[in-house]
């Protein structure tokens, strides 16, 4: 039961990287647009793109925070006890960015707008590079067995977590940007379709370079989880650098579409690769699923939660993207009173 309840808890590691990492890979970009005229075009479009869905991405966080305190409630102690200050950063880090998100559609001055987009933009980096961190320290095995503390700054500043945190930087920014293609392409701007589609090849290609010093980072910090990607996890792997040299060939021949769904199972997979290199330990290579998790009525009634939510939650969701996919949402309730105060010249 532990092993199926570890297998949900993966599923939704992979759904939240792949949905929330796109989410903040948004704000990268943002971030990297330029001044107000030359990032008129990028900002808007990815304010259109993430508005109707960036609040409920965080849906899956809380899922995954919820199944891993009930199910191994002594590894979830441990985690939180010794990552208390990458996990702190991140938490302020998500209400800084949903706050400066809201807040600079309606300031009426330039000088507020750009520093509640700064706002939003870098806790877009902050926020990736913290969770990319603490799985670094987990895989690393920087986390004590038993509900003890472990360093509170070398478990998260470490070879390993400054990697996979630049790691998670990177591939948020990757899968925002062939997800941005595709936006683009849908409200009919070719040449916002072309900008994001070249910084889509750029940072796919970045990526494979940051994923190849990771991996050669975890040969000494991780063996653990080094000998598993090389072993059991290998297919997965294999399956992953495959979906994502498939991704880049298909950018460059202007294929979106099926960009957008290889990029998607690169990342899944990559997320797959790291919970198989890393089984049986939940914590390597002190504690396991099994001696970790909680007693079986416990078990037993999360996995009924789990297959309610999945009756009454995900159709929610799925309805939800489709919506958003093909421009049926309205915009958000907020008028944009920013915009036009910039317009008629104020600030």
């Amino acid at each position: 039961m532990s092993t199926a309840i570890a297998v949900v808890l993966l599923l939704a590691v992979a759904t939240y990287a792949i949905f929330g990492g796109a989410d903040f890979g948004a704000g990268f970009w943002d971030l990297t647009a330029g001044g107000p005229e030359r990032g008129e075009g990028p900002r808007g479009l990815i304010e259109r793109s993430i508005g109707p869905v960036w609040e409920a991405n965080h849906v899956w966080l809380i899922f995954i925070f919820v199944v891993t305190w009930s199910a191994f409630p002594s590894a979830f102690a441990s985690i939180t006890l010794t990552m208390f200050i990458p996990l702190t950063i991140a938490a302020l880090g998500i209400v800084l960015r949903g706050a400066s998100f809201a807040f600079r559609k309606t300031v009426v001055t330039v000088r507020f707008r750009r520093i509640f987009g700064g706002a939003f933009a870098l806790s877009s980096l902050l926020v990736p590079f913290c969770f990319g961190a603490i799985a670094g320290g987990i895989a690393s095995g920087q986390v004590p067995a038993g509900g003890k503390a472990g360093d509170p700054v070398d478990s998260w500043l470490n070879p390993t977590s400054l990697a996979t945190g630049v790691l998670a930087i990177v591939l948020a920014a990757y899968l925002a940007a062939v997800f941005l293609v595709r936006n683009a392409r849908q409200v009919g701007e070719p040449g916002m379709a072309a900008y994001f589609r070249r910084r889509a090849v750029v940072t796919g290609v970045v990526a494979a370079a940051v994923a190849l010093i990771d991996f050669v980072v975890l040969s000494f910090g991780a063996p653990h989880v080094f000998d598993g990607l090389t072993s059991r996890a290998l297919p997965l792997v294999i399956v992953s650098v495959a979906s994502g040299v498939g991704t880049l060939v298909l950018l460059v021949r202007g294929a979106s579409h099926g960009a957008r769904a290889l990029a998607v199972v690169a990342v899944a997979c990559g997320i797959g690769c790291w919970g198989v290199a890393q089984w049986p330990y939940i914590l390597p290579e002190s504690l396991t699923f099994s001696a970790a998790a909680a007693p079986s009525g416990t078990l037993t009634a999360l996995l009924v939660a789990v297959g309610l939510a999945l009756l009454i939650v995900v159709p929610g969701f799925v309805l939800l993207y489709v919506l958003d996919q093909r421009q049926l949402l309205p915009e958000e309730s907020v008028e944009d009173v920013g915009d036009r105060a910039v317009e008629s010249g104020t600030g």
